[in-house]
């Protein structure tokens, strides 16, 4: 079981650390208002994925190999909500404590995660590689799959969070900040491109 455990981090140590929507958008939160501010974010987000990659391990995977469409639309929902959010981040001040509590909650964690189709995609690809290589029942395989999952994700966007904080660090004067607002939101908004480019 350990060596399955080994082989799933090793597995998903490039997906999970190299930049993506989500990553991109843990670090422009964290950027612009410290790693403490996206807790709630990451909970929700995090919560999220434990619970979607549950249902794709029990046989939720099937059903969206099945509806094309639905991985369409929610590439297309994927990318206005991120757009949206490089939007709030565009118009936030440097001081902002209605942008701190109205970006970083549980509920934009949650979306985040929702409306990412690569994360539909990669749990799959994770269920195809790694389902049956455990001395485990299914039940109990797929729980333990999920959960490094899951915590291999909040340890790569930690990280995420903690370089944006770092950059920022650089930039606290209310001009400045605006700058680097202004900066981030570009990135979404190119994070949302490549999101319908699929």
């Amino acid at each position: 079981m350990a060596e399955m455990v080994l082989s799933l981090i090793v597995f998903l140590l490039p997906l999970a650390y190299s930049p993506g929507p989500a990553n991109m958008v843990f670090a422009a939160t964290g950027a612009r208002f410290g790693p403490r501010a996206t807790i709630p974010m990451s909970l929700g987000y995090h919560l999220a994925t434990w619970a979607v990659t549950l249902a794709i391990g029990l046989g939720f995977a099937g059903a969206v190999g099945q509806m094309p469409l639905l991985l369409k639309a929610l590439r297309w929902a994927g990318a206005l909500y991120v757009l949206y959010l490089a939007w709030r981040l565009a118009r936030a001040g440097a001081s902002s404590a209605k942008a701190i509590s109205g970006l970083s909650g549980m509920r934009d964690g949650a979306l985040l995660l929702l409306l990412n189709p690569k994360a539909y995609v990669i749990i799959a690809l994770m269920f195809a590689q790694f389902l049956g290589r455990a001395p485990l029942g299914p039940v109990a395989e797929v729980v333990l799959i999920t959960t490094v999952f899951t915590l291999n994700n909040l340890l790569a966007f930690i990280c995420w969070t903690v370089v944006g904080d770092r950059i920022a660090a650089l930039f606290r004067s209310e001009r400045a900040a605006r700058r680097l607002n202004a900066g981030f939101a570009l990135v979404l908004a190119g994070v949302a491109l490549w999101m319908l480019l699929g």
